[in-house]
C-alpha cells in the first residue's frame, strides 16, 4: 500500500508539505498547472534548495501579483475550487480539508460556519497550499497517510485578531485527537492550514510503520534556529497491506523514578499537578520501605523522551530529592479518539479506544458527566449511560451506512 508518513518533528505548515512533496519528486510543472486552473489572478510559486541546519531542503514560497489577498467564506472558496479543471479526487479532498478548516475556525471563535471570516487561510497562499498539496498527493498516488506526533511549539504569535497563544485555536481545534507536544522553542511550528491538511488525510498518528522506503523529500520552513532544523520529512514507500490494521501503537517513552522520605503530601499534590501540566504522560505514587527504617513515598513519572529534561527539572525544584533515576522503555497503546455525543443533559464526550476499526473500551468524559449532572441536578450515573446510549445509537447508525 502506497504510505507517506509526516515526521512532525518541527511541526507542519501549507508551504513546508508542499516543499516536501516537491522534494519526493511531485513535478513542478504540473503542481503549477493545477494552481493554474484555479484561476487566482497573477499567481506563481517559487522553489529553491535552502539548509537548515545542515540539512537540506526545498522551500516552497506563493509570489502574488495583482491579486489581492481578501477575506473569504467557505462556499466562495469550495466554489472556487470546485470549477476548477482538476481531478476529481484532488477536488474532494481539498474541499476536505476547507470545509474542516471553516468547522474548527467556528468552533474555536463560538460563531455558525456561515459567519466564519476566512483570514489568514482564505488568503491566495492558503488556497495554493492547500490545492497543491491535495494535487501531490494525487500525483504521487498515496493510497494511506500516517503522522508522528506533532510538535506545535509554544509562546504567542500574530494573527489578524492580534496576538494569540501557540497552538492556534483552530490549529488546537484541528489537532483534538492526535498527539501533540512542544519543546522549549519560542514559535509557531504548526499552522492551521498544516494542521488541518494533516487531520484530514491522516488515519492515524504513531511511530514509523513498517514500509519499503522509496524516497524521502524534506520542505523547509520560514524561520531559522540556532540549533535546529525547522523542516517537515515526508517519507514515501509501500507498506505491507496486512498492516492497515494497526493492532496498537508502540512508541519509546522515559521513565523517571525518585524516592522521598521527607516531603509534606501537599508538596506531593503541587507536584503531580505541575508534571501532568509540563507534559507527563503519567505520574503515580507508591509507599516504598527506606533506609534507616523510614516509610517515604517513590514517584514514577512516565513522559515522552524530549520532555524528559524539563521534568526532571520540575522534580529538582519542587521535590527535596537530591538524586533520581531514568530509562528509556517500550509502551504500546490502543488507538484513542474522542466522540460527541448529544444527551439530554447536553453534549458529552466520549474517549473511545480501539484495536484496528474495533473499539475494545468506551467511557465517557467524566468531567462532562460530572459537570451535566450537577447542572441538571440528576445522578452522575443517569447522564454516564446517556452517554454510552448516545454512543451506540451513532454507531449503530454508522454500521448501517457501511452495510448499504
Amino acid at each position: 500500500m502506497r504510505t507517506l508518513y509526516f515526521d512532525g518533528f518541527s511541526g507542519a505548515s501549507g508551504d513546508m508539505i508542499n516543499a516536501a512533496l516537491l522534494d519526493l519528486g511531485v513535478s513542478l510543472s504540473r503542481l503549477k498547472e493545477g494552481i493554474g486552473a484555479l484561476r487566482l489572478g497573477a499567481v506563481d510559486v517559487e522553489v529553491r534548495p535552502v539548509n537548515r541546519c545542515g540539512l537540506r531542503a526545498l522551500k516552497f514560497d506563493v509570489r502574488v501579483g495583482e491579486a489581492r489577498q481578501r477575506q473569504r467564506h467557505l462556499p466562495q472558496i469550495l466554489d472556487l475550487i470546485g470549477r476548477a479543471p482538476l481531478p476529481q479526487p484532488v477536488i474532494d479532498m481539498a474541499c476536505r480539508v476547507f470545509r474542516r478548516l471553516g468547522e474548527a475556525e467556528a468552533r474555536a471563535h463560538g460563531i455558525p460556519l456561515e459567519q466564519v471570516h476566512f483570514h489568514e487561510v482564505g488568503a491566495v497562499d492558503a488556497i495554493v497550499d492547500v490545492v497543491g498539496a491535495c494535487l501531490g498527493f494525487h500525483l504521487l498516488g498515496v493510497e494511506r497517510f500516517i503522522s508522528s506526533a506533532l510538535n506545535v511549539g509554544r509562546g504567542m504569535a500574530s494573527s489578524t485578531h492580534g496576538p494569540m497563544p501557540v497552538p492556534a485555536v483552530a490549529t488546537a481545534e484541528l489537532l483534538k485527537g492526535a498527539p501533540i507536544y512542544s519543546t522549549d522553542l519560542e514559535a509557531e511550528l504548526v499552522t492551521p492550514t498544516g494542521a488541518a491538511i494533516i487531520s484530514t488525510v491522516c488515519e492515524s498518528y504513531g511511530p514509523l510503520p513498517v514500509m519499503r522506503l522509496e524516497r524521502v523529500g524534506y520542505g523547509a520552513g520560514t524561520k531559522e534556529f540556532d540549533q535546529w532544523p525547522n523542516v517537515l520529512r515526508l517519507l514515501l514507500g509501500d507498506a505491507p497491506r496486512q498492516d492497515q490494521r494497526m493492532p496498537a501503537i508502540s512508541e519509546r517513552v522515559t521513565v523517571i523514578e525518585a524516592n522521598i522520605d521527607d516531603v509534606s503530601p501537599e508538596i506531593l499534590g503541587y507536584v503531580m499537578e505541575r508534571a501532568l501540566a509540563h507534559g507527563a504522560l503519567d505520574i503515580f505514587y507508591m509507599p516504598t520501605q527506606m533506609k534507616k527504617n523510614r516509610p517515604g513515598v517513590l514517584i514514577t513519572l512516565l513522559c515522552r523522551m524530549e520532555d524528559r529534561e524539563r521534568l526532571i527539572d520540575l522534580l529538582f525544584k519542587e521535590t527535596t530529592t537530591i538524586g533520581l533515576r531514568y530509562h528509556d522503555v517500550e509502551r504500546r497503546c490502543l488507538h484513542r479518539r474522542v466522540v460527541n455525543v448529544s444527551t439530554p443533559y447536553g453534549p458529552v464526550r466520549v474517549k473511545v479506544s480501539s484495536l484496528g476499526d474495533q473499539p475494545i473500551t468506551v467511557a465517557p468524559e467524566y468531567e462532562d458527566c460530572r459537570e451535566a449532572a450537577q447542572k441538571f441536578d440528576v445522578p452522575l450515573r443517569a447522564v454516564m449511560r446517556a452517554a454510552m446510549a448516545a454512543f451506540d445509537r451513532a454507531a449503530e447508525g454508522e454500521k448501517g451506512e457501511k452495510n448499504e
